[in-house]
């Protein structure tokens, strides 16, 4: 199984899916930013994009990654990144489905204040990180057209992030 944490930049993916990982056995982390990253080391680079996500290659090599390691490993594959393309969610999904993996898509939302406070606050990017404010509007639009009917939509507005891996781990359980 994939447990799919999805959502904007700053919404507490990587903290939660740690803590999600702990919390489900004979389960992984897998950050499908690495296979983004590996296409923007190959040389000389790939055409130029905002985002690797639109290079053709990112998506069905993530699903790829996943399902051997999910062949080699079993379990349960906690897999933290954005995706807010609608088609590139589709090409994704229908891919993984290809393999009969089952895929529990859940997305950690907050409200813009809170999300605009928590970039504010970030250590890890460092305050007011540009990367992270350009896709809050995206990350808007997404929600209010597509992603929220798509996935389990966990509040974080209010939540710690144990709380929230906590409500994601029971959801998968149950």
């Amino acid at each position: 199984m994939i447990v799919w944490l999805n959502g904007t930049h700053g919404a507490g993916k990587t903290t939660t899916s740690a803590l999600v990982q702990q919390m489900i056995p004979d389960s992984r982390v897998f950050d499908a930013e690495k296979v983004g990253e590996t296409l923007m080391d190959v040389t000389p680079g790939l055409p130029a994009t905002d985002n690797f996500q639109h290079w053709p290659p990112w998506r069905p090599l993530v699903v790829e990654t996943a399902r051997r390691i999910l062949d080699y490993t079993g379990g349960t594959l906690v897999m933290p990144m954005t995706v807010l393309v609608e088609q590139y969610w589709r090409e994704i999904s229908s891919g993984i489905a290809q393999h009969a993996i089952p895929v529990r898509h859940f997305v950690l939302h907050a409200d813009q204040d809170t999300l605009r406070g928590r970039i504010a606050g970030d250590t890890v990017l460092g305050p007011n990180s540009p990367f992270r404010l350009q896709y809050l509007e995206p990350y808007a639009e997404a929600a209010r057209t597509w992603l929220h009917a798509e996935a389990e939509v966990v509040d974080t507005t209010h939540l710690t992030p144990a709380q929230a891996a906590l409500q994601i781990a029971e959801a998968v359980k149950s």
